[in-house]
């Protein structure tokens, strides 16, 4: 059915409607002033964010939470450079996200306008499709492919860039309908050979990761790895895919990997990779798997055609989503397992061994035990508990030591973004504020976007903030220690008092020092986040020199310098 004329902004914004949105994140500007009228008198909640960066990011952690694109509004320009970063971590991610960017007029394009910038040009290599509606009578097919085109195969952003003088103009024309993500399906020859391989197999294994999944996925790929007696493993910043309680869990392969766990990739006689991209972070720098040709059978899907065979050439290449792969694959007639059933008790041992308290806090000398920081997490959350984090060693706390309770209780950045944390926790609690959320900061990576603890307040979103204060950029300087010992430029950092600030933004914020101290804390956390729907924030002070739970700088420091003298 065709309307009556509407204006540019209009259409988009019931177009948005048609397709299910329900939330879209954004800074405000004169470029698309249109669409922001428009919403005024719309049901979807438009979450007026402090800088684009920080938009863009809960943008991103909208698609992954929901599995639904994540809507992100920006200005030209400047605005669209500050959300370029939301961008690359959605395409790294693989999480479906639309940035739209308001843009100058038709009449001005190409002389350099205020501004003005080539989009196409600037997002091609970072976004799935990159397109500028130039007609008001053709938003309905733009947002319908865009949507179409976040959610299919591969997910990841698209961008739109929406000339001014567009959306003020009028035009008669009809809604489409609510896009249907496609999806390549195995097929039973498909299924049927790796079942063959399987049966052949005597260390097989199992990898997680990427994105398409749901619940049903999730539960599908848990009846397969149990009728088949398989251990299986999760891929960098992909660990909820698969509840870390589970008997079958074996750990997550990627940045400080077990050495156990390794071991076991590279001795696995068969890899069967659901989802994952076999990456940098998930191969070890392309360590645990020969290129292009892996020493182990490798089974591969993926939804991304173009992704299957670009590093790893798989014996088995399959291109199909999550949800249509596992559904097929706990159809499947179990294998007899007997060579390898004992793999999976052996994989569970070897990851409790590695998740006990390290050596480091054992002897007693750190006033602040932070792994068991989070061991009074896990005591304190409720099982579905969402914990996210940006980059930085910090994290390091979360992912090897916190059991994130399964599908979707973990939002990080597998494109290593600094700046993710607080964004995608503040999101997370606007998006499903029934659910705990717990956010892990560093000290440099909260100061890149925490002031979005401000929309926290806006907008009733009771997160809890554990912020990693060790004054420096701490990953950098451990490798600064590596490379360079002793020789310390650029990642000393003098920071605010950050419990204060919490206070500031309206929030709550206090200091913790020491083991005995972080209960009660995170008890008067929680409790506030909960009775006031305001944010929480523990300020974690402790010694810069525990880098890692393997390593202090000390060690690292005089291991180098140690090693420059054999030279």
């Amino acid at each position: 059915m065709t309307h009556p004329s509407r204006t540019g902004g209009q259409i988009l914004v019931d177009a948005l409607h048609i397709h299910g949105v329900d939330t879209a994140f954004g800074v405000p500007g004169e470029s698309y002033l249109d669409v922001l009228d428009a919403l005024h008198d719309s049901q979807i909640r438009f979450v007026i964010n402090r800088q684009e960066g920080g938009a863009a990011f809960m943008a991103e952690a909208y698609g992954k939470l929901t599995g639904k694109p994540g809507i992100c509004f920006v200005t030209r320009g400047p605005g669209a450079t500050n959300a370029s970063i939301g961008v690359h971590t959605a395409y790294q991610d693989s999480t479906p996200m639309i940035l739209f960017i308001g843009q100058v007029g038709n009449d001005f394009i190409d002389r350099e306008a205020f501004q003005e910038i080539d989009y196409r040009r600037m997002f091609g290599q970072m976004a799935k499709w990159v397109a500028q509606i130039d007609r008001a009578d053709r938003i309905p097919e733009y947002i319908a492919r865009a949507f179409q085109v976040a959610t299919s195969g591969r997910p990841g952003p698209v961008v739109l860039a929406l000339p001014e003088d567009m959306l003020v103009s009028t035009a008669a024309v009809a809604d489409t309908r609510p896009y249907q993500p496609v999806q390549g399906s195995p097929s039973a020859a498909q299924i049927a050979q790796l079942r063959a391989m399987l049966a052949e197999s005597r260390r097989p294994l199992v990898l997680l990761g990427g994105n398409t999944w749901n619940d049903q996925a999730c539960a599908d790929l848990r009846a397969f790895a149990e009728a088949n007696h398989l251990p299986v493993a999760c891929a960098f910043r992909f660990q909820d895919l698969l509840d870390n309680d589970h008997p079958h869990y074996a750990g997550d392969v990627g940045i400080g990997i077990n050495p156990k766990l390794a071991a076991r990739v590279k001795d696995a006689d068969l890899l069967i990779a659901l989802g994952p991209r076999l990456g940098e972070m998930t191969t070890s720098g392309y360590s645990l798997l020969a290129s292009p040709v892996p020493q182990q059978r490798l089974v591969h899907f993926h939804p991304d055609p173009e992704e299957l065979g670009s590093v790893y050439q798989g014996e088995l290449m399959v291109a199909s989503g999550m949800q249509q792969a596992c559904a097929m694959l706990a159809a499947m007639e179990p294998v007899d397992a007997s060579a390898w059933k004992g793999t999976v008790a052996q994989a569970r041992a070897e990851l409790a061994a590695y998740q006990a308290q390290p050596p480091i806090f054992k002897e007693g000398n750190a006033p602040l035990d932070l792994w068991q920081m989070v061991q009074e997490l896990m005591a304190q959350l409720p099982h579905d508990a969402i914990i996210t984090n940006g980059a930085g060693n910090y994290a390091s706390w979360a992912h090897r030591f916190y059991r994130y309770g399964g599908m979707r209780t973990q939002l990080a950045p597998t494109s290593g973004a600094m700046g993710y944390s607080v964004p995608s926790g503040v999101a997370a609690k606007i998006v499903q504020p029934e659910r705990t959320v717990v956010t892990f900061a560093g000290d440099g990576e909260f100061m890149m976007n925490g002031q979005e603890l401000a929309t926290a307040v806006q907008y009733g979103a009771g997160v809890v903030i554990l912020l990693f204060n060790n004054g420096m950029f701490g990953t950098i300087r451990m490798h600064q220690e590596r490379e360079y010992p002793g020789r310390v430029s650029g990642t000393g950092l003098h920071n605010p008092d950050f419990a204060a600030l919490s206070r500031a933004y309206g929030g709550h914020g206090e200091v913790v020092e020491t083991t005995e101290e972080f209960g009660p804390a995170l008890r008067r956390a929680l409790a506030h986040a909960n009775e006031h729907n305001k944010p929480a924030l523990i300020e974690l002070r402790y010694d810069g020199n525990l880098i890692t739970p393997n390593a202090t700088l000390e060690a690292i420091r005089k291991n180098a310098e140690a090693t420059k003298a054999k030279r």
